[in-house]
């Protein structure tokens, strides 16, 4: 076993979280050892050394449990076990002993909102209204004119109750209608979600990202939800209904405060773990994050979805810093550009005279400077671009659902490239369960590896720069100017004071340093086309400057 109860592995902090760089691989995508066609297990440790070359202190694992993959593995039908499309336990185990030879963290993503309908105890719970597992899912009964209790909608189109014939009744799905959500109010339901989690931590888990954990409650009283006004955002396409409403009673219930301090005395009874959560909300996600990160006795940091939308601007980023720093007191954030629920970020910020490929530049020196810990997606440190996915390739339930005016999440996913001249970029030797973009091929690591100028070894650079700076990983912000283009700002901690200053325009820009900082001695920030002359930084497209405040 990987780990144990008390132990703590050398080279372990109690606070190793804070200001880490987490890689997030999706192992259906990164690494197939099997000739099948899928990414797994023993393909992420055969390509742990690569990982850990970025300079990134932790990996997170998307879902690799027993699943039907409805959602691709988001759908649960055991906690506690590898589904066979990615392994065993034992290659799981290799895994973790693997990444911490290496000196990454094992972060696991843990879906406890909701499992899949094939699980134990769904069919338990519906095969009766008398079961002892009979509440342990959000059931109801239908109007009189028979339809659902409220007007809840799930997030992948429709309403979120799904009619069951046996207890003639509804159930409640946040998701799809094979993701019933379970029911957390049952302290039952509490006590068996946290066995699966010391189950992972006993085998020497690191952390849990945790998904949607803002949707764990449910308004007990089943209260409809009002309407959204005109115009009010949201966190998720426009051409999706759910975005129609306020969502005060499907979600974000004040109860999940109490479950949340449940998980986190788990985690205190072990060495050194972790967990962030993932909040998605279209508005205020920033004041959940200060509920969930604060006090020290919930989470240890969330992340939003505030930069993993469309907007790329100076005041979107300045804004979401100051919010943050207004609301979230003595909590925390992971930033993160891209993941495997958005259009890459290559794509969604390129445009107006952006290229992709100045965009991964200068997104990976951004993000590495912002006051956070921060989540690499696989594939963003090539420059990869959003894949054009045809229709009759979708695997995606939410793309499908929604075709042509969204086209879904299958492409963020395509297989990661390692090999520009091998079949399938020397992912598999099989037909991958996504196409390979011929586009892809030329970005491959093998390609990337030999240019000591690519965009993969920018992001090592950055990496390896932040690092070395204590400001960066875990100073204080403070933002000193922000224009159309500019947006400027201080890392302080240790004594150290450095002056981070990006040009978000595709234009050469000239930024005046305010007279109250003094003397800035420039540092080599790498790929920098910066020039300061005296109290005047001119900055390039799409460019940053990092300085040292005397």
């Amino acid at each position: 076993m990987a780990g144990t109860i008390g132990q703590a592995r050398a080279g372990a902090g109690a606070e190793w979280w804070r200001g880490c760089a987490i890689y997030q691989i999706y192992p259906r995508s990164f690494q197939d050892s099997g000739e099948d066609g899928v990414g797994d297990l023993p393909g992420v440790t055969a390509r742990l050394p690569y990982v850990a070359s970025l300079g990134v202190d932790a990996i997170w694992l998307s879902p690799f449990f027993m699943s039907p993959m409805a959602d691709m593995g988001y759908d649960v039908s055991d906690y506690c076990a590898v589904d066979p499309l990615f392994g065993t336990l034992a290659d799981f185990d290799a895994l973790v002993a693997e990444a911490h030879r290496l000196g990454m963290k094992v972060i696991i993503d843990q879906v406890l909102s909701h499992c899949s309908d094939q699980h134990v105890w769904f069919r338990e719970s519906r095969s009766s209204r008398d079961n002892p597992k009979a509440d342990w899912y959000v059931w109801a009964d239908p109007k009189p004119d028979g339809n659902p209790p409220n007007n809840w909608l799930s997030v992948f189109g429709g309403p979120a109750w799904e009619w069951d014939s046996t207890r003639r009744q509804y159930y409640l799905h946040n998701f799809l209608a094979s993701q019933p959500d379970l029911n957390f109010h049952n302290p039952e339901v509490r006590a068996a979600l946290l066995d699966t989690v010391r189950f992972w931590l006993d085998r020497g888990v690191d952390g849990f990202r945790l998904d949607t954990v803002n949707y764990y409650f449910h308004d007990a009283a089943l209260r409809p939800n009002p309407p959204k006004a005109p115009g009010g955002g949201g966190d998720v396409p426009d051409t999706n209904p759910y975005g129609y409403q306020q969502h005060v009673h499907d979600k974000n219930q004040p109860e999940n405060l109490g479950f949340l301090r449940e998980f986190r005395a788990l985690l205190d009874q072990y060495d050194d773990r972790a967990a962030v959560g993932e909040v998605g909300d279209g508005n205020g996600a920033l004041t959940i994050v200060a509920a969930y990160t604060g006090g020290g006795d919930k989470l240890h940091m969330c992340y939003t979805f505030d930069l993993l939308a469309p907007a790329f601007s100076a005041a979107h980023v300045a804004q979401c810093i100051s919010e943050f720093e207004s609301s979230v007191v003595d909590g925390w954030v992971c930033w993160a550009f891209s993941n495997h629920d958005v259009q890459r970020h290559a794509t969604r910020w390129a445009g107006e005279g952006r290229t992709p490929d100045a965009v991964a530049r200068f997104s990976i020196g951004l993000i590495a400077c912002l006051r956070g810990s921060i989540c690499l997606y696989q594939g963003e440190e090539l420059g990869l671009p959003e894949a054009d996915i045809a229709f009759e390739d979708l695997r995606d339930p939410y793309g499908i659902r929604f075709w042509p005016a969204f086209k879904g999440r299958d492409g963020c996913r395509t297989p990661m490239v390692w090999d520009g001249a091998a079949p399938h970029g020397g992912f598999s030797q099989a037909r991958p369960w996504l196409p390979v973009p011929p586009a892809h091929l030329e970005r491959a690591v093998d390609v990337q590896q030999a240019d000591a100028g690519s965009i993969l070894a920018r992001y090592r650079e950055v990496l390896s720069f932040r690092k070395a700076k204590p400001a960066l990983v875990g100073g204080a912000i403070e933002i000193v100017g922000q224009t159309d283009q500019v947006l400027a700002f201080l890392r302080e901690a240790d004594g150290e004071r450095l002056l981070c200053v990006f040009n978000f325009s595709a234009d050469p820009v000239a930024w005046t340093l305010p007279a109250a900082l003094g003397p800035v001695e420039a540092l080599a920030f790498p790929g920098s086309r910066a020039a300061l002359d005296g109290d005047t930084l001119t900055l390039q497209g799409l460019d940053g400057f990092c300085g040292r405040v005397a």
